[in-house]
């Protein structure tokens, strides 16, 4: 485990409720995405927008498949749009030979950094830690990126778990996944904080119906110890990502999830309008 970096921000009185939004942008190595070479203002800008624009109003953000390059950048667009003071990191994704996988560069050649998972926070200091996840030693090495807030004494932690693909997850049993989720939760049970953690997932809701009966497994352990944000009355959910099927038709499925403890979760928004990414943004009100 790493330390990535700690804020110098004044802490505020501690909160009784916290925010946090959680999406998938698709900008990093996805030609189908809109954001796939776009610049990285045109990212920030429009996780700013969801950042003032929805009825939950996230204190923490995170992102999957976003590029590095953009983590200034990201900071800057979340305090113009919000009029908040927010301090953003990332943590790399590195490839199976242990380098870090381009960006594609934006469409005037500028360099956007590295594939990666970021955490943004508002307002109060933090310590931000990157725990490496269990992964194929063919395809990339998937890590969580976790926030410790001392003011409202919550430790948030996001990721983007192995996808059950043949070129990654692709044993028997979806064995990473399964690793990795157990590996997640570890991470974000931080000691004398609350935990709340999600991100990308990779993996179909348990009640869904969906995906093979492995996949259907995976977040199992999770469900029995938190309250998933859009669960209802079953462990399902809205869906949050349209999957491309080998036939070229399209599937739409539950891939994106956030945890918090039993009984905290007061509100849950999956955001309908998310024409710029593969995935839509997922965000919940947590009672502290």
């Amino acid at each position: 485990m790493a330390v990535v970096a700690a804020t110098a921000l004044p802490a505020k009185a501690e909160a009784s409720a916290v925010s946090v939004m959680t999406w998938n942008v698709c900008a990093s190595h996805n030609p189908e995405c809109f954001f796939y070479g776009k610049s990285t203002e045109e990212v920030a800008w429009k996780v700013g927008w969801y950042a003032v624009n929805l009825p939950i109003k996230p204190d923490v953000i995170l992102l999957q498949e976003f590029c590095s390059g953009g983590t200034a950048t990201l900071e800057q667009w979340l305090e113009k749009k919000t009029g908040r003071s927010w301090t953003a990191r990332s943590s790399i994704v590195m490839s199976a030979d242990g380098t870090p996988k381009s960006c594609v560069a934006d469409q005037k050649g500028r360099a956007r950094g590295y594939l990666s998972v970021a955490v943004a926070v508002a307002d109060n200091a933090a310590t931000f830690q990157a725990h490496p996840l269990t992964s194929p030693s063919w395809y990339q090495k998937r890590t969580a990126l976790c926030a410790a807030i001392p003011a409202s004494k919550v430790n948030v932690c996001g990721t983007h778990l192995s996808a059950g693909l043949p070129f990654d997850d692709r044993q028997p049993g979806a064995p990473f996944r399964t690793k990795q989720v157990k590996e997640l939760m570890a991470a974000a049970a931080k000691p004398g904080y609350r935990a709340i953690f999600g991100g990308d997932l990779n993996a179909v809701p348990p009640d869904s119906g969906q995906g093979k009966p492995a996949e259907r497994k995976v977040l199992l352990p999770a469900y029995a110890a938190y309250s998933e944000c859009d669960q209802g009355a079953g462990r399902t959910g809205r869906w949050t990502e349209t999957h491309v099927r080998d036939d070229g038709g399209v599937t739409e499925v539950k891939l994106d999830y956030l945890f918090a403890p039993k009984g905290s979760v007061t509100q849950c928004i999956v955001e309908q309008q998310a024409a710029s990414s593969d995935h839509k943004p997922l965000l919940v009100r947590v009672t502290l």
